[in-house]
């Protein structure tokens, strides 16, 4: 049996097809999965992170309410009709209480709004009571059940008078299981896709949920639970206490150590990626058909790239070179690697051509500017027709640093000189050694005052400095500027120089500018 060319390109044509689109559905199942699973925990995470945040706002904000209450009740603890009249106001004006009231140190109620009456003049003596009495400073209590039966949460904020003495509290309660500020802060959300919500307290103990026969349940075998119990937020998939996979994003309350927990099951996350597939087969057998003419195609091309990057190799100038691989349309992996390969191969010789002409003309020492360095920067402004001004600087009585603290404290205060001449001077300046001691700066587009002035500036930060070890270094420094001191360039940088002589020959230690 002899096996034809044509035969083999088909038959692996319709191998590799049918092996792509496989390929590709399972890639996009795998894909759309993750990402069904990602935004869900991540909607989640946000959604919980919002409402802890609106938990610890509302939290934060009942507790100022009692704060200034309590202020407002120190001075008159004893009217009875004032504790009446503010703990009715505190319920009856926010609705963040279900309830207000207003205790001695003794335990005993002195006023309470309308829901309990009925037990002023009662001690009372449950957990929230005993636990605010006790810490005598601002609390959220752990749910408890108070004398009416209820499971709630005590907000409390103690009373002090004048002198400091403690003389109670005054607590504004949350009903978890009825209807109160906090259900109408987490009860209404917009989701209608199986997702709900609820929240713990720092013992791990549902303190809302939307079957609210669960409030009080112990839930710390949850994951997301355990990780609020300890200050954690984010979003994570678990199986919770009923056995349900689920995908879950916490956040917890710092000031009262709740967690909040957003959560929907993974089952329903995940129920449209079947409809999501069917329609991507749909989709993609257009292109599955497509493909297998590319193939046919693509098999007489391959061999072009590799035929271009030879071609344009070739090429003696590296910026042409480039240009022109560049342009090669590598369509498969092998030749995107070789062009990739050439092109780093041009890129590291350009960097090393560069990093040789950087070094021409770069003073080894300073890291300034060099003579030829300097030549350059001027022909590009003196071909720009941009005035500069020519600043000459040299170090006073260098040889005798040399001779005192050796070369190598002579080469630390040139490199401290320099740093100096940079932090003095604009971005835009060119700074250069002209040799030994000797310091040339352009300043483009400045006049002689602006350049004198910056001068200055470097002559007094160098004699305020002591580089190395060594005291007393100071420079001169003369400035001129062209075309003021004449149409040559170099009429300017003469200038300069005879500046600075004038500078030495005063004394140094000064700047002296070129007069025309």
């Amino acid at each position: 049996m002899r096996i034809h060319l044509r035969g083999l390109v088909l038959a692996l044509t319709i191998f590799s097809a049918v092996v792509a689109t496989a390929n590709t559905l399972y890639a996009s199942y795998r894909v759309q999965r993750e990402q069904l699973i990602a935004n869900t925990l991540e909607a989640n995470r946000v959604y919980a992170a919002k409402l802890a945040e609106s938990a610890g706002a509302f939290l934060k904000t009942a507790q100022r309410q009692l704060e200034y209450s309590a202020r407002h009740l120190a001075a008159r603890f004893d009217v009875p009709e004032l504790l009446a009249t503010e703990a009715v106001r505190l319920q009856e004006q926010t609705d963040s209480f279900n309830s207000v009231a207003v205790i001695r140190a003794d335990g005993m109620v002195l006023a309470a709004s309308q829901s309990l009456r009925g037990f002023v003049g009662t001690r009372v003596d449950n957990d929230g009571s005993r636990a605010a009495l006790k810490a005598r400073k601002p609390m959220i209590s752990k749910p408890y059940v108070s004398l009416s039966g209820n499971l709630l949460i005590n907000v409390s904020q103690p009373i002090h008078g004048d002198n400091g003495r403690y003389l109670g509290y005054i607590a504004g309660t949350i009903y978890l299981r009825s209807e109160g500020a906090l259900h109408m802060l987490l009860g209404k959300h917009h989701y209608q896709d199986g997702s709900y919500l609820y929240v713990v307290d720092h013992e791990g103990r549902l303190i809302y949920h939307e079957d609210t026969a669960r409030i009080g349940e112990d839930v710390t075998a949850n994951p997301a639970v355990a990780a609020v119990m300890r200050g954690q937020s984010g979003a994570q998939r678990l199986v919770n206490t009923r056995g349900v996979d689920m995908l879950a994003g916490f956040a917890d309350v710092p000031l009262s150590g709740w967690g909040v927990v957003a959560q929907r099951p993974t089952k329903a996350t995940l129920e449209p990626l079947d409809d999501l597939i069917r329609a991507l087969i749909g989709y993609a057998a257009p292109f599955a058909l497509a493909f297998l003419l590319a193939i046919w195609w693509c098999a007489r091309k391959i061999s072009q790239p590799l035929s271009q990057l030879a071609t344009n190799v070739e090429h003696q100038e590296v910026a042409v070179a480039m240009q022109r691989v560049q342009s090669v349309r590598a369509w498969y992996f092998e030749a995107q690697r070789l062009k990739r390969a050439v092109l780093r191969s041009f890129t590291s010789l350009q960097d090393e051509i560069g990093k040789l002409n950087q070094a021409s003309i770069t003073d080894p020492l300073t890291s300034l500017h060099n003579r030829r360095g300097l030549q350059a920067a001027v022909e590009r402004m003196q071909a720009a027709g941009s005035p500069f001004a020519v600043v000459a600087l040299d170090i006073d009585h260098f040889k005798q640093i040399n001779d005192t603290y050796g070369h190598t404290v002579g080469d630390e205060v040139i490199r401290g000189v320099a740093q100096l001449m940079r932090d003095c001077s604009r971005p835009s300046d060119v700074l250069c050694r002209n040799g030994g001691e000797e310091f040339l700066i352009l300043l483009p587009a400045a006049g002689m005052k602006e350049a004198a002035n910056m001068a200055e500036r470097l002559r007094k930060s160098l004699e305020e400095h002591r580089l190395h070890g060594t005291a007393g270094i100071t420079l001169s420094a003369g400035v001129a500027q062209w075309p003021s001191a004449g149409p040559d360039v170099g009429a300017a940088f003469r200038a300069a120089d005879e500046a600075l002589y004038a500078a030495k020959q005063q004394g140094r230690n000064r700047v002296v500018a070129h007069t025309p």
